[in-house]
């Protein structure tokens, strides 16, 4: 009798060790899931927001082009409206997905690429001087976010 209740404790004692392992195991599983559902997520809405500010700061340089070479600006310009209204949105979702790091130095690309589309619309508000200074300042800025972006999706970490 004693040698049954002795194998019954060890079975129930290896059922319930293999339930408490399987279930660790599936939690890691799902966390891990789920951690790379949001990384893909939050990877694709940088490149759609970095894409958006490229193509509006593409469009403001090829208005300031068309004047300078007197030609009418307006194909630019309504581009340019366009890939500002997306990039827009997209900040939207950057911010509740990004890290507040990255989200900050997205906002330092938002307002230098704003100081670019102000001079597009209208170039006599903006000193010619301080005008070829915009374009890098928006280069500049997103390369700060690109680096921001990989520290917050783990890239290049050798974790």
């Amino acid at each position: 009798m004693a040698s049954q209740i002795i194998t019954l404790v060890g079975v129930l004692l290896g059922a319930v060790t293999s339930f408490a392992a399987t279930t660790l195991v599936e939690r890691a599983r799902f966390r891990q899931a789920l951690a790379t559902r949001w990384d893909e997520r939050k990877l694709d809405t940088y490149v759609e927001y970095v894409t958006s500010v490229k193509e509006a700061a593409r469009a403001a340089r090829q208005a300031l082009d068309a004047r300078d070479r007197g030609e009418d600006p307006t194909g630019a310009l309504t581009e340019m409206e366009a890939a500002e209204s997306r990039r827009s949105v997209l900040f939207e979702n950057l911010v509740l997905l990004a890290d507040e790091a990255a989200v900050q130095t997205a906002a330092t690309v938002n307002e230098r690429l704003w100081a670019l589309l102000r001079c597009a619309r209208d170039p006599a508000d903006v000193p010619a001087a301080h005008r070829t200074e915009l374009g890098p300042g928006v280069v500049d800025a997103l390369n700060g976010l690109h680096q921001r972006a990989r520290t917050d999706l783990a890239i290049g970490s050798s974790s």
